[in-house]
């Protein structure tokens, strides 16, 4: 491709590019999900414990070594999606997960086995943060929340495909396909003076090509002035981090990992068999049944709630999906003490409705905002950086539950859920307290809530469509187009 020109690749017509886009979130999602929960389902299979010799420490270790190479690649891939592109990034963690599944699933024994999952979640750890990056830099403000919300909604195909390497491989190849059809983030091509590429997507995605659209141009002159003012204040990385603002973001986006991963939904994902065994329910046939069952569930939750993911506030959703969560895992405790080693069919029944309540409001809340919020909260100058932070405590939290939860269901089996959803109360707290709400907002309208202003003086995009604010558009190059209201400028938009 020539530089300054968006590739031919590229659809033009603004439904397509929105749905390679989405697209590229979906396939993202499906890697993720496809390896994640490949160890829920070979967990409950006899063949591969006895292929292994697997004892409850080597079965953890299996489980939970592709979050050690994912939390490995966490701390350099923050800087890399800066340095190469969050799209050339989202192609290499493709590849990466492809060579580590081919590895897996050719595993001779469980050093090759090991070896092949560090690779994948390597490969993971830099597409979890390249892959969002991207996405909630391109997509429109009206569809980002869809297209995020999708992330870990179709996550659960990727647990329905989680049967044969061979599909694991197939996903990494689809998804470096569909970046021939995607554009790089504007923001990204802006920061590198590749100023006519980004106004022809931000044009493409917002404008039917429209390059002097109003909602277009303003959002050009928002993003470059933003950008602008990060360049002026010449800050290291280190020290855009140390800003008060922006360690407020860090609190925000680390610990929201702590809400994603130890929330209780990861007992259910890798150690579904051993909660269907403390239910009553040994049979490995079974189990599996029961959990494509569940999983299928889960998912059309998810998606559901991803197309509603903007009707509620992020800070709303966030705090009512953890609050019914603690109440679905309370009772699933009191379930499981009282049936757990009983024959009595109907509380059996009832304590697995329940796991697939929990799952529910997991699904709706919690899963929609897993990758939509931390980069709508993150300025630009450390979003990837501080996608970067999200994804290495995600992966150590995963690490942690992954090698604690096995002993603690076999040392105090149904107390675990307890203990679970006392924590999530705190989460709740937290969420009430400190959260800011990002709805509706263009990702440098977000800095006034943590700066105190935006660094731009062009009108917020929501005052240009509710028709508050009316544009004269002058032509772009050379000159400048006068943002008026009332016949009165209020800001110019130009080149920048």
């Amino acid at each position: 491709m020539v530089p300054g020109e968006v590739s031919k690749l590229v659809p033009r017509n603004q439904a397509l590019l929105l749905a390679c886009i989405i697209g590229t979130s979906v396939i993202d999602s499906v890697l993720v999900g496809f390896d994640s929960s490949l160890m829920g389902s070979l967990n409950v299979m006899p063949s591969y414990t006895s292929y292994f010799t697997l004892t409850t420490t080597t079965k953890s270790l299996n489980t939970a070594i592709s979050y050690m190479g994912g939390a490995l690649m966490s701390l350099f891939a923050g800087p890399l999606v800066d340095w190469r592109g969050r799209k050339e990034c989202i192609f290499w963690s493709a590849l990466i997960a492809l060579v580590g599944g081919v590895i897996q699933g050719a595993a001779q024994n469980i050093g090759m086995f090991i070896a092949g999952r560090f690779i994948v979640g390597f490969g993971l750890g830099l597409a979890q943060v390249s892959t969002p990056t991207l996405v909630a830099e391109t997509a429109p403000v009206q569809w980002r929340g869809f297209a995020l919300g999708l992330y870990y909604a179709c996550w659960g195909i990727g647990t329905l495909l989680a049967a044969g390497v061979c599909y694991g491989v197939s996903i990494s190849i689809a998804c470096m396909v569909i970046l021939l059809f995607v554009p790089e983030s504007p923001r990204w091509l802006i920061s590198r003076g590749r100023n006519e590429e980004a106004l022809e997507i931000l044009a493409i995605a917002n404008a039917a090509g429209r390059t002097t659209d109003p909602v277009v141009l303003l959002q050009y002159k928002e993003i470059s002035d933003t950008l602008q003012w990060e360049k002026e204040r010449e800050l290291s990385v280190a020290q855009a981090l140390a800003q008060p603002n922006n360690r407020r973001r860090i609190l925000i986006t680390s610990t929201f990992s702590i809400m994603v991963m130890l929330p209780g939904t990861n007992i259910v994902t890798f150690y579904f068999g051993d909660m269907l065994s403390s239910a009553g329910i040994s049979d490995p046939t079974t189990q599996l049944q029961i959990n494509v069952i569940l999983t299928s569930w889960t998912f059309v939750v998810a998606v559901i709630a991803s197309l509603f993911t903007d009707k509620l506030g992020r800070k709303t959703l966030c705090a009512l999906s953890l609050s019914t969560g603690v109440v679905a895992l309370y009772i699933l405790a009191g379930l499981t003490a009282v049936y757990g080693e009983s024959t009595n069919n109907s509380g059996i029944y009832g304590t697995i409705a329940m796991i697939f309540i929990y799952n529910a409001t997991y699904a709706w809340g919690i899963t929609p905002l897993t990758v939509l919020y931390p980069p709508e909260v993150l300025s630009f100058d450390i979003r990837a950086v501080g996608m970067g932070i999200y994804t290495f405590t995600t992966k150590l939290c995963g690490l942690f539950v992954t090698m604690a939860v096995p002993f603690g269901l076999a040392a105090i089996s149904w107390k675990v859920y307890i203990i679970n959803a006392s924590v999530d109360i705190l989460m709740v707290a937290f969420v009430l307290v400190f959260w800011v709400e990002t709805r509706g907002l263009t990702l440098e309208e977000v800095d006034r809530l943590f700066d105190g202003v935006k660094h731009s003086d062009v009108p917020d995009l929501e005052a240009i469509k509710g028709g508050n604010v009316s544009v004269d558009v002058d032509v772009l190059d050379g000159g400048a187009a006068s943002v008026a209201k009332g016949g009165e400028v209020v800001a110019e938009v130009g080149k920048g």
